[in-house]
């Protein structure tokens, strides 16, 4: 070997023996780490050098990882371990101490990393136990009420709120579960036997219904108005106090039913059109007879009065029905001609009575009477010289002749 190749021969941190032999440098002294018998030393060297930067390149690129977080402590303490191993045997040259070195410290970042995850998965861990206690209690509270339908969906939201959540030690997550898993199982179980009750009651309500349905369908042709009307009102009663059915179901025999109350009613209110146009035309035809009747008063033939009201009542019976508005004007009026004419027919029949006019006569009889009596007892006082005695008789002779006066006008109109 001459003296160029000799001094391609060795490295800072490596050499080429005669025999093709590449030795590294380490802290504990040289290392084989290969052998290059068909090349020359400078050869050999950079291929073992190039391997060398493979490994620095491999660590340079795990402490980016590491100090980035890219890896979980575990995962990267495991990267280091495999690198050192691929170190402590590797064959290439260069300074494989440095390489260490940088490992170590990368295992001191990454043990710094891990106490920092133990602390912040420890802080989560005490949030979580907070965050399942309140699931736990929330699911208990929501057992202990009846709102089926809003409490079933917080249900299952809180079962994936749990789920996210991280485990906690073995005991209290064990216990915090039974707290929440017995509250949804109570839970269920109640809802469950609320909605099977609810089907009974709605199974029994559609029993009830379509007898109602079939109730109202009879009726719907009647022709007997109030009754029928009364009935439909005692069916919807009825109805609202059996509750719902199955929705499907509700929603058909209320359309039935609907449907019957809407052909009787409709039927009814086209009767009644029809009965207030009659009524209607009736209210003419009285009025008319009224006009008639009116032009009675006042009565000066009696017995030609009582013989055309006579007609007349039979004209307005015939008449028939009127509007319930104008029911109490019209007879008012129709009474008021029959009151007259009959006040006429008791008023002569009272001055043709010979009980009263015999009353009348006894009345002017004794009034006479006692007009003869007082004249003798005042002409006697005056021949007495009493005063007193006289005037009293002359103010009591005054009012009996008022008296008689009347009396004979009582007793005129009898004669009369």
């Amino acid at each position: 070997m001459n003296s160029s190749e000799s001094d391609q021969t060795t490295d800072d941190w490596g050499r080429v023996s005669e025999d093709g032999s590449v030795f590294v440098r380490t802290a504990d002294g040289e290392r084989k780490v290969g052998q290059w018998p068909d090349g020359g030393p400078a050869e050999a060297l950079a291929f073992f050098k190039k391997r060398y930067d493979d490994l620095a390149f491999e660590v340079d690129l795990l402490e980016q990882r590491v100090k980035a977080g890219a890896l979980a402590p575990e995962d990267a303490a495991s990267a280091v371990k495999k690198v050192l191993a691929s170190i402590a045997e590797a064959q290439a040259v260069g300074d494989l101490e440095s390489l260490n070195a940088r490992l170590g410290a990368l295992t001191a970042t990454i043990n710094v990393r891990r106490e920092q995850r133990k602390a912040e998965r420890a802080k989560k861990v005490e949030a979580a136990k907070g965050q399942k206690e309140k699931i736990a209690t929330e699911a208990e509270r929501i057992s202990e009420n009846n709102d089926w339908r809003n409490g079933a969906n917080r249900m299952r939201e809180l079962l994936d709120e749990w789920k996210a959540l991280p485990r906690l030690d073995k005991g209290t997550d064990d216990t915090l579960w039974r707290r929440f898993s017995t509250a949804r199982t109570t839970y269920t179980r109640l809802r469950k036997a609320h909605f099977s009750e609810v089907n009974e009651k709605r199974d029994s309500a559609r029993e009830v219904k379509e007898k109602l349905v079939a109730e109202a369908e009879s009726l719907s042709d009647s022709t007997d108005w109030g009754p029928t009307s009364g009935k439909y009102r005692d069916l919807m009663t009825q109805w609202k106090a059996a509750g719902a059915a199955p929705k499907g179901v509700d929603d058909q025999l209320w359309k039935r039913f609907r449907g019957a109350q809407d052909t009787f009613f409709g039927a009814r209110d086209a009767a009644n059109t029809e009965l207030d146009r009659e009524f209607a035309e009736n209210a003419e035809k009285k009025e008319a007879l009224l006009t008639e009747a009116e032009a009675l008063l006042p009565v000066t033939d009696l017995k030609a009065a009582k013989d055309a009201f006579r007609d007349f009542a039979d004209r307005w019976d015939a008449a028939g029905k009127v509007p319930r508005e104008q029911m109490k004007g019209l007879e008012g009026r129709f009474r008021k001609v029959e009151q007259a004419i009959r006040g006429v027919e008791d008023d002569q029949w009272s001055r043709s009575n010979p009980e009263g006019r015999a009353r009348a006569a006894d009345t002017v009889a004794q009034l006479e009477s006692s007009l003869d009596d007082l004249q003798a007892k005042h002409d006697k006082a005056v021949a007495a010289g009493n005063t007193k005695k006289a005037q009293e008789h002359a103010s009591a002779i005054e009012a009996r002749k008022s008296w008689l006066t009347e009396a004979k006008k009582a007793l005129d109109e009898f004669s009369g």
